[in-house]
């Protein structure tokens, strides 16, 4: 799936969710206690009195999710059936021995990033190992415009929604920033009234600025925890690629000495 198509159905999905939940599954939830007048649940109670913004901060909150799902089940994908230490054991085994068909097929045993980036180049040496009017210069700078090739598909694959994580990470703290001050105006504006403050309106100003602040809070730090991490890992999986290359060329550099 393209990431803008992915990205378009998380958003819907997680609007339609937040809405559900702010306006019909929390207000139902909402009960007064008859005898005292007063929520049963204070936390949902809070929830409903914090505005419509609550609702732009729980889509963020759940598209955060979705891209930490999205992005693990990526990654490890990405990884391959095994260790990838113990494939590019066998994989290096093969080469050094000359056996460069079994070494295409624990590609294809294997999958995942750095096996498709090795394959593309273990696959055009070969191709070319025979000709006998192409030079080993040629082949092996052949070799590593596949690798660098297939490098470029993916890479953009392990780093796909990252940005979005970011970028959740920054609109969430503002947007809950702008539901804390929106509270705290209508908080003032209570306590500007004439004569006896409006406490029911004071304390909804203040429900509502405290609420929004969690709520920002919540999705940027967990997309900011997320994004780090992923980062992270796809630096993993870039080194390990290059290195696992590098010594695949180095390889074929012997054979062709």
């Amino acid at each position: 799936m393209k990431q803008g198509a992915f990205t378009m159905i998380v958003l819907v999905v997680a609007l339609v969710i937040s809405v559900g939940i702010i306006f019909y599954l929390v207000p139902a939830m909402d009960k007064m206690d008859p005898t005292t007048g007063r929520p049963l649940t204070p936390i949902l109670h809070q929830i409903r009195q914090a505005g419509p913004l609550v609702a732009t901060l729980l889509m963020m909150l759940i598209m955060v999710i979705a891209y930490i799902f999205e992005r693990f089940l990526t990654l490890r994908k990405a990884r391959g059936t095994r260790v990838i230490q113990l494939y590019f054991a066998e994989f290096s085994k093969a080469i050094r021995e000359g056996r460069l068909e079994d070494a295409s097929k624990l590609c294809d045993k294997q999958r995942g990033s750095a096996a498709a980036v090795l394959k593309s180049g273990i696959d055009q040496y070969r191709r070319l190992v025979d000709a006998k009017e192409i030079s080993p210069e040629k082949r092996l700078s052949e070799t590593q415009r596949a690798i660098d090739e297939a490098r470029l598909i993916e890479i953009p694959i392990l780093e796909r929604n990252l940005i979005a994580l970011s970028t959740i990470a920054s609109v969430a703290t503002m947007v809950g920033l702008l539901g804390t001050t929106i509270g705290m105006i209508r908080a003032f504006g209570a306590m500007a009234q004439q004569g006896a403050p409006d406490a029911i309106a004071l304390a909804m100003g203040i429900s509502e600025a405290l609420v929004n602040t969690a709520g920002g809070l919540a999705a940027a730090v967990l997309a900011i925890i997320a994004y780090n991490f992923f980062v992270n890992k796809v630096d993993q999986f870039n080194y390990s690629i290059d290195e696992a290359s590098y010594v695949m060329v180095e390889l074929l550099k012997e054979k062709e000495a």
